[in-house]
C-alpha cells in the first residue's frame, strides 16, 4: 500500500500550490469583497491545464488522473474557495457529463473550450422544490417538430451567468414510461447554450460565502433546442446525474480539505505570533489540543478524499467512500474554521483577517452536491445492503 503521490501528482501539485500562493491568495480578500469573480484567474488555470487534468487526451484533456485533480484543486481552494468551486464546477459538473455521455458532435463542439478554460459550462438540476430530492424536478422537457421544448426554473446554479459561461447542462422530465414504473416520470438531461431564446439568466445572489463565485437562478421558458442537444439516453438523465454527483462528492471533499487546512495554516501562525499572559498562544496546553485535533481530523479526511479519488480513477465502485469523504471533510472543514476564530479571538471577528472569510466559506460544503444528511443516509443504506439502489434516497418514488 503506497501513500505516496507519483512524481507527476507532486509536480502538479506543486505547480498548483505556487499558483495558489503566487496568484489566488493575494487577490482572495480583494475579490470577496467586492463579489468580483476571478476571469483572469479562471483563464489562467484554464492555460495551466487544470480544467482538462482528469480527462483523457483522445478528448482534449492532460489525461493526468482525477488523483491529480483533486490534489490541484485542493490547492488551490486552500487560497480561495470561491476559486475552487468555480474550478470544482467547471469540471465535475460542466465539463464530465459531456465527457461521459456526449455524443463525438457534442464533444467535438463544446469540449476545446471547456477544456482550455476559456468557457465555462454550468449543471441545472437543484429546483425550488426538487433539492435533495432531484427526482421531485418539475422542468418539463416536450417533443417538438425541431426537438424539445423546456419549460421551468432552476437555483443555485454555479458558473451560468460570467462572460465566460456558454450554457448549461439541464435536467428536464420527459415521459412516463418503460423506464420505470406505470405513470412515474423519465428524467433527461439537455445541453442547452446560453443565449438559447426562452434562457433566462437570473441576477446573482447575495450569498453568505464564496462572494467571488458565480451563483444565479435559470428560467426557462417555451426553451426551444435542437434534437441533437438530448445529453445521453432519452430518460437516462437520473442514471447520469446520480454518477456525475459521485465524482463531484469526492471534488467537493477536496475543496473542503484545502479550506480546513487554510484554517490550521492561519491558527498555526497565529498562535506562535500572539501573546497572552508573557507568553505565546501556542504555548497553552488548550491551545495546542485545538491544532491537534484539526491537524488530525485534516489528515483523515485528506486519506479519505484519496482512497475515494483511487476508486473513482481505477473505474471500481466508489458510492460509499464518495459519501464518506464528502460527509467527513466538510464537516471537518466546518469544526477547522470554528476552531480557527476561536485561537483568532476577537481578531477571528474580524474581516481584515482570512479567517472570518474561512467561517463564511465554509458552511455550504456540507449543503452542496448533497447534504450531509443525504450522505449519512447514502453510507446507511450501503452498510444495510442496498448500496446498489441509492436513486430510492433521492426519490420515494423508487422505494418497492
Amino acid at each position: 500500500m503506497d501513500f505516496e503521490l507519483s512524481p507527476a501528482q507532486r509536480a502538479i501539485q506543486d505547480a498548483a500550490r505556487d499558483f495558489a500562493d503566487g496568484v489566488v491568495a493575494p487577490r482572495a480578500a480583494g475579490s470577496d469583497a467586492l463579489a468580483e469573480f476571478p476571469e483572469a484567474i479562471v483563464r489562467q488555470m484554464g492555460a495551466l491545464g487544470f480544467f482538462a487534468l482528469p480527462f483523457p487526451e483522445a478528448l482534449g484533456g492532460i489525461g493526468a488522473g482525477f488523483l491529480a485533480y483533486l490534489v490541484a484543486l485542493e490547492e488551490v481552494s486552500r487560497a480561495d474557495a470561491a476559486v475552487g468551486i468555480t474550478l470544482e464546477a467547471g469540471v465535475s459538473l460542466g465539463i464530465a457529463p459531456i465527457a461521459a455521455y456526449g455524443t463525438e458532435v457534442q464533444r467535438a463542439r463544446f469540449l476545446p473550450d471547456l477544456m482550455a478554460g476559456s468557457g465555462l459550462w454550468a449543471f441545472g438540476l437543484t429546483e425550488p422544490e426538487a433539492g435533495s430530492d432531484a427526482g421531485g424536478t418539475r422542468t418539463r422537457a416536450r417533443r417538438t417538430d425541431r426537438g424539445w421544448e423546456l419549460t421551468g426554473e432552476k437555483c443555485f446554479i454555479t458558473n451560468a451567468g460570467t462572460e465566460l459561461s456558454r450554457g448549461v447542462t439541464l435536467t428536464a422530465r420527459t415521459d412516463a414510461g418503460p423506464a420505470g414504473a406505470p405513470g412515474r416520470p423519465r428524467i433527461s438531461a439537455f445541453l442547452v447554450e446560453r443565449g438559447t431564446p426562452g434562457y433566462t439568466v437570473g441576477p446573482p445572489y447575495r450569498k453568505l460565502g464564496w462572494h467571488a463565485s458565480d451563483t444565479r437562478p435559470l428560467t426557462f421558458s417555451a426553451c426551444g433546442v435542437p434534437a441533437d442537444h438530448l445529453l445521453g439516453t432519452e430518460g437516462g438523465g437520473f442514471g447520469q446525474f446520480l454518477a456525475v454527483l459521485e465524482g463531484g462528492r469526492v471534488a467537493i471533499a477536496s475543496l473542503a480539505v484545502g479550506l480546513a487546512q487554510a484554517c490550521l495554516d492561519a491558527s498555526v501562525a497565529h498562535a506562535k505570533a500572539r501573546r497572552q499572559f508573557g507568553r505565546p498562544l501556542a504555548r497553552f496546553q488548550l491551545i495546542q489540543a485545538k491544532l491537534a485535533d484539526m491537524a488530525t481530523r485534516i489528515e483523515l479526511a485528506r486519506l479519505m478524499v484519496r482512497k475515494a479519488g483511487w476508486l473513482i480513477e481505477a473505474g471500481r465502485p466508489a458510492g460509499r467512500f464518495a459519501a464518506m469523504a464528502k460527509l467527513h471533510a466538510s464537516e471537518t472543514a466546518t469544526f477547522c474554521a470554528g476552531e480557527a476564530v476561536q485561537i483568532h479571538g476577537g481578531s477571528g471577528f474580524i474581516e481584515e483577517l482570512p479567517v472570518a472569510r474561512y467561517y463564511r466559506d465554509v458552511k455550504i460544503n456540507e449543503i452542496g452536491e448533497g447534504t450531509s444528511e443525504v450522505q449519512r443516509l447514502v453510507i446507511a443504506s450501503h452498510l444495510l445492503g442496498h448500496g446498489g439502489r441509492v436513486a430510492r434516497l433521492l426519490d420515494p418514488a423508487e422505494d418497492p
